[in-house]
């Protein structure tokens, strides 16, 4: 937990194994480690469990820079810069600048943790905010028209299928 200091400044944020705001985005749990409050809007970090089968079709952020780093299970990793998907496991880093499409999806059979630090943070917690309200209305996946126009107004453009 953070706490900010008497002068306003930041303040250590220390979260151990299984600590954070947990968040359901489409299914799959996004459990916040540090806040965009936390960091002065510098970068929220989430470790994010990615089920069997689970994943994000391909998008585009134009605010947000991501980081991932692959904790445990594989997943399939495309775009930011690569000619086509490459199959990643535990230790592995992924960069997707803002502005370059990129996707990712667990075709495991086993579940897969990463942790994905965005830059900045504030508009991608309060996407994640708004799709876990949409997922919790529709008691799963909402239709993903919805999951696209609130990806919009955030400055996420999530590719058409196909």
């Amino acid at each position: 937990m953070a706490l900010a200091s008497q002068d306003g400044a930041l303040a250590p944020v220390v979260r151990a194994a299984g600590e954070g705001c947990v968040l359901n985005v489409l299914g799959a749990p996004y459990v916040f480690k540090a806040t965009s409050a936390e960091t002065g809007n510098r970068f929220c970090c989430i470790e994010h469990v990615v089920p069997p089968g689970a994943g994000v079709p391909p998008h585009t952020h134009a605010h947000e820079d991501e980081a991932f780093y692959v904790l445990a299970g594989e997943v399939t990793l495309e775009g930011a810069g690569r000619s086509g998907p490459v199959r990643v496991g535990p230790g592995a880093f992924f960069f997707a600048p803002r502005g370059q499409q990129h996707s990712f999806r667990n075709e495991s059979g086993a579940e897969a943790r990463m942790l994905v630090f965005c830059t900045p943070g504030s508009g991608i917690e309060r996407m994640f905010t708004d799709l876990d309200g949409a997922t919790r209305r529709s008691n799963g996946a909402p239709p993903m028209d919805e999951v696209v126009a609130v990806a919009a107004r955030y400055g996420v453009v999530i590719a058409p299928p196909g």
